[in-house]
């Protein structure tokens, strides 16, 4: 008997899932699933948007459903436009949405005329349409999102100006010195950049934005404004049926919720206490949620003189998550019943049998890597803690002729973090090494940031 696997999200946790196995998968959004990655690029004109979509699920993708309300006990995921898909395991990979700031002007969800986040196709596109050379516009948020933001908007040739609330521009993956060159090159695209520097409100005009106001009474005129403030893991859904949620959907090592049917993966789950809103991560849970699921559907039938559907035990497995579903070795069991946010579908039929170990998730380490074109384009990586701690070797090399730079931090015999800008060629030998998570072999530590192998 095959098993219904129904997956909401048409993102990139949830499409990779889906080129796995075959599933029902509900896209929100119009358009064919596409990297989110890429869209920095997209608003650039780089790249035309039909060029960012992924690559094709086994089953075809149904747009613009958005799936409202999830029926646990009839496992049923009820959609808003008045259809209901029935599920034997259901998948949230719902994703995150974009941090809008506390600002006067902004009356929640309602965005002045051209004011906008930074998450979508859609956002992308409308923002392509607004600007054209010579228009002002500021960026808010100086991590990640908005320093690309800032860079496709300078490439349009508008005036653009980013804001950064902390002392310096993506704080959360470089060290001082990195940004520091980071903020040379930003800057050196036309991009004015202002650091320790709090919005505090947008100015309007006939509905449309026209300037914006820091919080020490200075004001930026603007035509646009980009909101690049953060993401937060879209939970409304999960929180509603009653899952356990904190700050993401909390999963364990099977990337199960607290209850057994539901699965979370990509930004909106919290796996160990963290959310990752990365790529890398939301691609390794989405495989290895496709080997638990292959296993969960193939490994067992009914056995002789037991009826198709009778109760039957689960066990989470060795590995579990201290505080999500028992202390770690510990193995948590349900039945055929439950009350909402533990491990029994409330009033669902049957379960699963005792099924052999398979493979656990225990978590990513994510590198994150960036490139800003320009007429010299600058390319950076960056991994674990790049700051070091007392008692922490630390290998730097700076070359400013070519602006390059490197780092690395040590800890005892442990690769614990770098950042690289420039120069990404040991970028290769240096992710193997943390990702190992290996004693370092004797040898000098510059041979870390020397040897290019393999990159």
């Amino acid at each position: 008997m095959s098993t219904r696997i129904v997956v909401v999200g048409g993102g990139t946790a949830g499409v990779r899932l889906a080129q796995r196995l075959p599933v029902t998968l509900l896209g929100e959004e119009p358009h064919a699933p596409y990297n989110r990655v890429l869209l920095a690029d997209v608003l650039a004109g780089r790249y035309a948007p039909e060029v960012i979509a992924l690559p094709a699920p086994q089953e075809p993708v149904r747009r613009g459903v958005r799936a409202v309300r999830i029926d646990r006990a009839a496992r049923i995921v009820e959609c808003e436009d008045g259809t209901a898909v029935g599920y034997d395991r259901l998948v949230l990979a719902t994703g995150s949405n974009p941090v809008l700031p506390p600002l006067r002007g902004l009356r929640g969800s309602q965005l002045p005329a051209g004011v906008h986040p930074f998450r979508t196709l859609d956002d992308c596109m409308e923002l392509r349409a607004l600007v054209r050379p010579g228009i002002r516009a500021v960026v808010i948020g100086g991590g990640l999102l908005g320093v690309s933001a800032a860079r496709a908007l300078a490439a349009l040739g508008a005036e653009v100006v980013l804001t950064q609330q902390g002392e310096r521009l993506m704080e959360r993956q470089l060290d001082t010195q990195a940004s520091a060159l980071l903020r040379e090159h930003v800057e050196s695209l036309g991009v004015e950049v202002h650091t320790e520097c709090r919005v505090s409100g947008l100015r309007q005009e006939d509905g449309a934005v026209t300037a914006v106001e820091l919080a020490d009474g200075f004001v930026l005129d603007a035509q646009v404004v980009v909101l690049a403030c953060g993401v937060r893991p879209r939970v409304g859904l999960a929180r509603d049926a009653g899952l356990d949620v904190r700050r993401g959907i909390v999963v364990d090592d099977e990337l199960r919720t607290s209850d057994p049917y539901i699965h979370a993966i990509g930004d909106c789950a919290e796996h160990d206490g963290q959310v990752y809103g990365l790529a890398g991560p939301a691609l390794e849970q989405a495989d290895a949620l496709a080997t638990v699921l292959t296993g969960a559907a193939s490994a067992y039938t009914p056995g002789a003189g037991e009826p198709a559907g009778a109760a039957r035990a689960t066990s989470a497995g060795p590995g579990t998550p201290n505080g999500a579903f028992g202390a770690p070795g510990a193995s948590s069991t349900s039945g055929t019943t439950g009350a909402p946010g533990t491990h029994g579908a409330p009033g669902a039929p049957g379960g699963d049998l005792p099924r052999p170990p398979v493979p656990a998730y225990t978590g990513t380490r994510a590198l994150t890597r960036l490139t800003l074109g320009g007429p010299v384009s600058l390319d950076l990586a960056s991994f674990g803690e790049a700051t070091a701690q007392p008692g922490d070797d630390v290998v730097q090399l700076t070359d400013a002729t070519r602006r390059a730079y490197r780092k690395v931090v040590v800890r005892g015999d442990r690769l614990v973090g770098g950042v690289l800008l420039g120069d990404l060629a040991a970028v290769g030998a240096l992710a193997r090494a943390w990702e190992g998570d290996e004693a370092l072999p004797h040898a000098p530590l510059l041979h870390l940031l020397t040897h290019d192998g393999g990159s």
